[in-house]
């Protein structure tokens, strides 16, 4: 009787280090969820989006070889997700037939300050079970961030400009970044706006900062690759940010902000 209840001790201890072996399922809907769930939890069994080995994904290397899917039901029913994470992908539909189904969806909020990017970070990896690794990735953008070094005068002024012709202002993610990285945004409405090309001729910035020019197909016509503009900016241009700093409200923020920073003409910089 009692080899038979270590018998049975045995098997139940077995089958439950059998269960814990079996890696967490899953599913980004978005190529935002790609990034996070690469970063978080790249042991678990992943459900990329179509778009996780884009030009403009951060983790395109990390991507390389894994499983991507659309984001769809009939997907969902093939991968049985365990967690799903969303930035803005998935429809209300699907997202209600994935919790029908068991599944925990996960969403990443729209930053617009580098708290609100801490506040993501913690959100999805205490979703995915890995608050430590949480808590290392927001130390490595803390550090990176840490390393910007004031300007030694009077913060000097830049504007942020797309391919596309758009600035942004107060209460964004990208104003937050310029701040960050030493600089007054010369554009004060808040949010995004667009911006014509008379307004850049005539406006004269100190220093831009330019957004999404590495995307060569993209906006092509777009009033930022007007040659007016392109003479304006000539010299005056603080940084060149690709899309895959800006396409989400990550930890890689904290990269865009060194980027800026390292074109402030200063002796603190």
């Amino acid at each position: 009787m009692i080899r038979s209840a270590a018998l049975g001790l045995a098997a139940a201890v077995l089958a439950g280090e059998a269960a814990q072996a079996v890696p967490l399922r899953v599913m980004a809907l978005d190529q935002c969820a790609d990034q996070y769930v690469l970063a978080l939890a790249p042991d678990a069994d992943l459900a990329l989006s179509p778009r996780a080995d884009d030009p403009d994904s951060w983790m395109r290397h990390e991507a390389a070889g894994r499983r991507r899917v659309r984001p769809t039901l009939e997907a969902a029913v093939g991968v049985r997700p365990q967690v799903v994470v969303r930035y803005w992908g998935g429809d209300p539909r699907l997202l209600e037939a994935l919790k029908q189904r068991g599944a925990r969806v996960v969403t990443i909020e729209d930053a617009v300050d580098l708290y609100g990017v801490r506040a993501n970070i913690r959100t999805v990896a205490q979703g995915l079970g890995q608050v430590e690794r949480g808590r290392r990735l927001i130390a490595q953008m803390d550090a990176r961030l840490d390393k910007v070094k004031p300007p030694s005068r009077p913060a000097p002024q830049a504007v942020y400009l797309t391919a596309g012709g758009f600035t942004a202002g107060p209460g964004t993610l990208v104003d937050a970044m310029l701040r960050a990285a030493g600089f007054r945004n010369q554009t004060t409405p808040p949010g995004f706006g667009a911006v014509s090309v008379e307004r850049i001729a005539l406006g004269s910035p100190m220093r831009f900062v330019l957004g999404f020019f590495d995307q060569v197909r993209a906006d092509w016509r777009g009033p930022g690759r007007h040659p007016v503009v392109r003479r304006v900016a000539q010299g005056r241009t603080a940084a060149r940010l690709p899309a895959a700093v800006l396409t989400c409200p990550a930890w890689f923020a904290a990269d865009g902000v060194a980027m800026i920073a390292g074109g402030r003409k200063d002796s603190g910089s």
